[in-house]
């Protein structure tokens, strides 16, 4: 079952899924926007072309099945220009989350989507394969919990035009190698490690 972030009425979510996007919300304005992580989300989180999704998924086809509806809404959406898969019940070890993105690159190719779609990978024990466990590096794809964000290629394509986007990674790790502690603490919140 999939709950989409409505800002406006969540009353009718469960207590628990109005916490998961709560704090994936917060993260997401506190890091990728407060601190210019992703230069090309602004304008969509303003103008409401961000979707966040929460799947109830304890099992890798239930996650899967989400992920391909969600791939189908944007198909038939062209107005979301991106989404956020939060998967707060499921892939809670990131080599087992690591796994999946195999899995879900599979579904792409398979359904003809590559090319279309990519998807970015952020989760709460994010570890670039030649970092350190605590290298800070890492914190600029940690996130409160395992998300998958599906981006619309054509979109990237726009966003490169525009702006040097091969700096941006170089970039991002050395604006949270600045941060002091106090600003990790308060940007990342229940989750810093």
């Amino acid at each position: 079952m999939l709950l989409t972030y409505q800002q406006q009425d969540r009353s009718n979510f469960p207590e628990s899924e109005n916490s998961v996007f709560d704090r994936v919300i917060y993260w997401f304005e506190k890091s990728v926007l407060g601190l210019n992580l992703c230069p090309f989300a602004a304008k969509p989180y303003r103008e409401g072309g961000i979707r966040f999704v929460s799947s109830s998924a304890q099992t890798d086809v239930d996650c899967l099945t989400d992920l391909f509806d969600c791939l189908n809404q944007l198909d038939q959406q062209p107005d979301i220009e991106t989404m956020v898969l939060i998967c707060p019940h499921h892939l809670q070890d990131f080599s087992d989350y690591n796994q999946f993105l195999d899995y879900c690159d599979a579904l792409l190719e398979q359904q003809g989507w590559s090319g279309i779609y990519q998807i970015a990978s952020f989760h709460p024990d994010y570890q670039f394969a030649e970092n350190l466990p605590d290298d800070r590096a890492n914190w600029t794809n940690r996130s409160p919990s395992p998300l998958l964000h599906l981006i619309r290629e054509a979109s990237i394509s726009r966003a490169v035009a525009v702006a040097n986007s091969a700096a941006i990674p170089a970039r991002n790790i050395q604006t949270i190698e600045a941060l002091s502690e106090a600003q990790m603490i308060e940007i990342f919140g229940a989750h810093l490690r």
